[in-house]
């Protein structure tokens, strides 16, 4: 094997220096910017525009459009590119909504797809949620979310592909993540994206404009609060049908599924997807914030002008902490036969036992073939191929003992062990 990356310190994370051919891209986006309203009118007529359809669907994500245009105008401090990926990212989801809409429309039976007994995993980045969801994900009997589909769920029958074409979705991928990698050369380091690894559908809620995931991306308290206040069951609903459509389209029958925002919705997750299996994943809340702190100022660099590092670590040790006391207060509202905990450093020590006891607790056949699998995706991804980061607390604000004590309740509750230093 050769030699892995020496870790890397970012430390340009408040003062972004580009390459070259990024300095090149941002000075294009800049003129770019004022043709990209981030307005509700204009992107849904632009959607529309673009698809050539015009119904969406309950009209109850339109207020909550309204409130992210407002909180991206008002809070978010984005830059020239900000505003163009922005415009970009919400126009697709719009265009995406539209054309679900469309195909259920025209196949009522696709509301008959059972979703049945999917395998949800619940828990904040660096918990471990991604090794054990790309590892559950290599068993070719569960149905997993590759991320090209996440970003485009139907494609447009213009554009349907031959059976000798490749799908045009796939080259558009690589392409922004060609230029994710360039922008971001360190991002692979916290987490790997390829066209085909597995993602969450933190993406397909989305296009219900209803999702922690618009946070990560800039600080709105305003969004984040009315997001926070809103009953997010009927955007689960929503998130069965897009299930619904893609299971459809592409077959699969038991879904393997992950999101950060689920620690603080199993209210509407147990009612949503009552047969599921639910895994919840703890670790550290010092390590955790951390890193999540460390990984939205890396990405912020996109698109916010001026990154505050302190805000950053203001805003997600308090975020962070919410998601933790949602979990600790709300973990019996999931059934007891049908859920596991799973915690960092166990599982770490002992993945694929791990993984066999969440089988079990699933009904899952754990079998010969199984364990070939997640062996397999093991020895092509050996964990920390491609470098680590160099955590820095005190960039951000963050003291590691304030955060234990501030969640000794969670930590003993779920046997969490404490980290003297961030790994």
């Amino acid at each position: 094997m050769s030699a892995r990356p020496a870790p890397v310190v970012l430390d340009d994370l408040a003062h972004p220096r580009f390459s070259p051919e990024i300095d090149l891209l941002r000075a294009g986006l800049v003129e770019m910017a004022p043709s990209c309203p981030i307005e509700p009118d204009a992107l849904c007529g632009a959607a529309v525009e673009q698809t050539g359809l015009s119904d969406f669907g309950d009209g109850a994500f339109r207020p909550r459009l309204e409130v992210l245009c407002s909180a991206l105008h008002d809070e978010a401090g984005l830059s020239a590119s900000g505003v163009v990926s922005w415009y970009s990212q919400l126009l697709q989801l719009l265009k995406n909504r539209l054309l679900v809409q469309d195909l259920v429309t025209r196949h009522p039976e696709i509301h008959d797809v059972r979703i049945e007994r999917p395998i949800i995993i619940c828990g904040l980045p660096r918990t471990g949620t991604t090794h054990l969801h790309n590892l559950i994900s290599a068993d070719p009997a569960l149905r997993s979310l590759p991320y090209w589909e996440s970003l485009e769920p139907v494609l447009p029958d213009a554009e349907r592909p031959r059976p000798d074409e490749p799908d045009p979705r796939l080259a558009r991928t690589a392409f922004a993540l060609e230029v994710l990698n360039q922008a971001l050369p360190y991002f692979n380091r916290m987490h790997e994206m390829t066209v085909d690894h597995v993602h969450e559908e933190i993406q397909l809620l989305a296009m219900d404009v209803s999702t922690m995931f618009f946070e990560t991306q800039a600080l709105m308290p305003s969004w984040r609060d009315h997001f926070k206040a809103e009953d997010q069951t009927p955007s689960y609903e929503y998130l069965r049908t897009v299930l619904q459509v893609l299971q459809w389209l592409r077959g699969g029958t038991r879904w393997v599924l992950k999101s950060p925002q689920h620690l603080e919705q199993f209210a509407p997750l147990v009612s949503t997807f009552p047969d599921a299996t639910f895994v919840v994943t703890h670790r550290d809340p010092a390590s955790v914030t951390v890193s999540l702190a460390t990984m939205i100022a890396y990405t912020a660099r996109m698109a916010i002008e001026h990154i505050d590092l302190m805000a950053i670590g203001r805003y997600w040790s308090a975020r962070c902490e919410d998601l933790f006391r949602a979990c600790a207060s709300d973990r019996d509202l999931l059934p007891a036969d049908n859920s596991i905990d799973v915690v960092f450093h166990e599982f770490m020590s002992a993945d694929i036992a791990t993984v066999e006891k969440i089988y079990a607790v699933a009904d899952q056949p754990f079998t010969v073939q199984t364990r070939r699998a997640m062996e397999g995706f093991m020895a092509q991804h050996p964990r920390g191929r491609h470098g680590t980061v160099v955590y820095r607390p005190e960039e951000f604000g963050i003291d590691r003992a304030e955060r234990h004590d501030a969640l000794d309740s969670y930590i003993r509750q779920f046997g969490v062990e404490r980290e003297e230093r961030h790994a």
